[in-house]
């Protein structure tokens, strides 16, 4: 056990915090209980002072510290394999690795990254930043030490809303099916990012409304085990009195019914509690699914209150939660524009997956509940839903970050593109995102989505323009379009708002060299041309297809030289 040496600052004694003495998770074993629960309020602490100076996801990382601290404290990491869903709640597993220090460099150029990173350390196996993907991993990750004749324990940790997509039941239902031992870790902190929705958040809702549930089941079980049986009629007799019992007293859950050993719920904030069940779970040579209930933001009142605007949050106060106010977004703008539209169309309907705040609907939401669908992490559902309502006579509008739109090329190609659908899809997060690292970047989506047939793709310089453009793709037009934009608000100084669908615009005129730009670059044209003593003609492209390939080749001859500027990897760009 470690002991908190006093030391003696001004006539003052100050006990040395545990957390300084925590080099690698072998540490962690060290620890008594007492002690183990003193660690979790001095990382609370930590995450405070470091999140409020970085910026980056706070609420996920306070509501999952004893969990994270009882798997490193049962498990032995790096040969025990921990796969993180999403990744933003590893921010508990990279203090407890070594990595402690690397926060003040958290989300920054150069420094340590907000999600699990195998270059990192070798306690991270996979890299991960979208949602649902860890049970799929965990099971390659399992099957391959099987097949090796290897060890070691798997370990899944996924919040709930991750749940919503369907790729982690694909993965639960091969589990279940081969029996493949790994241990399945459910974060249920009844949010995502915005609060739950659909069928299986109300399942885990009635599971999370009966707290005698995992002792009871317990209890349940070890009678069961104790029950003699005599000869072969016999046993298979008091089996099925058995499996009759074991139901008639314990509700069954989905996760039952998959094939796995269903633990729960269990507090998440009591480490005796979960640590005996990490234990009981370790123990066994099947696929287990643990159900940890925590509270988002959990240690610090304004995270608890507002988890939403702390789950991904940029530099604040710590003292009041508040973060300085910036200059109008484009999502802020999106947003209200929706809702201006909205009152005079009443066709207009809004999806999301999950984001409501992200993407600027809250206000839409609010107003128009009956015209707004959350359906949860579940992007490709998202995207069918609104081809189906615009069947129907709808207007579809489905925001998403371009990251996560591209889970949803084959929806987008198959059934908006090809049926020629009048779907409006304003491509949020569009170009380099930066703290977020490649996971969440935006640099692909004039690739992925310039080749499908039908799609129109727009790209404002300005906000006013973003607000022409959303008038224009909702009511002016009836074929797939996207209106991509960054994160943020920059802007252009000289960029018209209205323009002409297919045609440049040419914004300053030159003779020597041509600067073709779309959307936010369109600002960073206008500041290039300011450093150089050349003639600069800048073409900006609020349409990137159909682009304007005369307007290119006439400047093109003019200037003799082109440069052009783009968020966006070369392949497939503009």
């Amino acid at each position: 056990m470690f002991l908190n040496v006093a030391n003696n600052i001004n006539g003052a004694l100050v006990m040395e915090k545990i957390l300084n003495k925590i080099e690698s998770p072998d540490d962690l074993k060290k620890l008594n209980k007492d002690e183990l629960k003193t660690l979790c309020s001095e990382i609370r602490e930590f995450l405070i002072d470091s999140v409020s100076e970085t910026g980056g996801h706070l609420a996920s990382n306070l509501g999952i510290v004893e969990l994270t601290v009882a798997i490193h404290t049962v498990f032995n990491v790096p040969e025990d394999k921990i796969v993180f869903d999403v990744g933003h709640q590893s921010y508990v597993h990279k203090i407890l690795t070594g990595r402690k220090d690397g926060f003040k460099s958290l989300r920054q150029f150069g420094g340590m990254s907000g999600f699990p990173k195998t270059s990192e350390s070798d306690c991270d196996v996979f890299n991960t930043g979208h949602s649902s993907t860890s049970i799929s991993a965990a099971l390659g990750i399992a099957r391959g030490r099987d097949l090796a004749g290897d060890n070691y324990n798997v370990i899944s940790v996924f919040g709930d809303g991750a749940l919503t997509g369907g790729m982690m039941y694909e993965a639960m239902n091969d589990a279940g099916h081969s029996k493949t031992p790994l241990i399945l870790i459910l974060n249920d902190n009844a949010m995502s990012i915005s609060k739950n929705v659909g069928a299986v958040s109300k399942h885990l809702r009635s599971l999370r409304m009966s707290p005698f549930y995992f002792r009871s089941k317990h209890a349940v079980e070890n009678f069961l085990k104790k029950m003699p049986t005599i000869g072969k009629p016999t046993a298979n007799i008091l089996k099925q009195i058995k499996r009759f019992f074991r139901r008639l007293v314990i509700p069954t859950t989905i996760f039952d019914d998959m094939g796995f050993i269903y633990m729960g719920p269990v507090d998440g904030h009591n480490l005796t509690e979960i640590i005996q069940c990490l234990e009981y779970a370790k123990e066994e040579k099947r696929p287990v699914f643990i159900h940890v209930h925590t509270k988002k933001g959990k240690g610090y009142a304004p995270a608890e209150n507002n988890p939403q605007k702390f789950h991904g949050i940029s530099p604040f106060d710590k003292a009041t939660g508040e973060t300085k106010k910036g200059s109008e977004t484009y999502s802020a703008r999106f947003g209200n524009t929706l809702v201006r539209l909205a009152k005079n169309n009443k066709k207009i309907v809004a999806i999301t997956g999950a984001m409501p705040n992200g993407t600027g609907l809250d206000e839409f939401q609010e107003q128009y509940k009956d015209r707004f669908f959350d359906v949860g992490i579940a992007e490709q559902h998202g995207v069918t839903l609104s081809a189906g309502l615009a069947t129907v006579g709808y207007t579809p509008v489905i925001p998403l970050y371009s990251s996560f739109l591209q889970r949803a090329y084959d929806q987008t190609l198959h059934d908006v593109c090809l049926q020629k659908l009048h779907v409006v899809f304003p491509i949020d997060r569009a170009g380099i995102v930066g703290a977020d690292g490649e996971t969440h970047q935006g640099v692909y989506d004039i690739s992925y989505l310039s080749h499908m047939p039908n799609m129109t793709i727009l790209s404002p310089a300005t906000l006013d323009q973003l607000e022409y453009m959303l008038d224009f793709a909702i009511n002016k037009f009836n074929t797939p379009i996207a209106i991509r934009y960054p994160r943020g608000g920059t802007e252009a100084e000289n960029v018209p708002s209205p323009f002409t669908l297919g045609q440049a615009q040419c914004i300053q005129n030159g003779s020597d060299v041509t600067i073709i730009a779309t959307g936010r670059m369109v600002k960073r044209a206008e500041e290039v041309a300011k450093l150089t003593t050349k003639s600069v003609e800048i073409l900006a492209m609020p349409t990137i297809k159909p682009l304007d390939t005369k307007s290119i080749i006439e400047s093109a001859k003019k200037t003799g030289s082109v440069i052009t500027i783009e968020d966006n990897v070369k392949i497939g760009g503009m």
